[in-house]
């Protein structure tokens, strides 16, 4: 994976490890940070996980699967949406992975999304991370 297809946004939040995961894997806090988008999974290896909702004025049913869950470390899955205009095939897919780093009663929170494509993807994509990464800062923070 060449840097160029990476895109990456990290925010350090003023909670625990422990706290930002909870934000990261409960539905409804999860859903605020995704835009608003409904996220159904239960969060085991191999499972299914859905994003449904309306970005731009078009519903959407976003999927992937997990791929890895390291409580209060890492979460990764896979992503993909149809509003991409692209055929829906393995090489169309992201990996999202959420690295969570503790640091002196605070977290780093470093989110990468893999096959971001060209440089305007990779760019819109972590402007939207950094929106996301924001929203959970709101969310897991004293």
């Amino acid at each position: 994976m060449t840097q160029e297809a990476m895109a990456t946004s990290t925010a350090v939040i003023n909670a625990e490890p422990a706290a930002v995961w909870q934000v990261l894997t409960d539905p409804e806090r999860l859903s605020r940070a995704f835009f608003g988008a409904k996220v159904e999974t239960d969060w085991r290896v191999g499972s299914p996980i859905t994003f449904t909702g309306e970005w731009d004025g078009k519903t959407f049913q976003d999927k992937g699967e997990i791929l890895a869950v390291e409580p209060g470390r890492m979460l990764r899955f896979t992503h993909f949406s149809p509003l991409s205009g692209q055929p829906d095939v393995p090489e169309n897919y992201h990996t999202l992975t959420f690295d969570l780093t503790p640091a002196d009663r605070r977290t780093e929170l470093t989110i990468s999304q893999s096959n971001a494509g060209s440089a305007e993807e990779r760019e819109h994509s972590e402007a939207n991370w950094a929106k996301m990464l924001d929203t959970i800062k709101q969310l897991a923070g004293r």
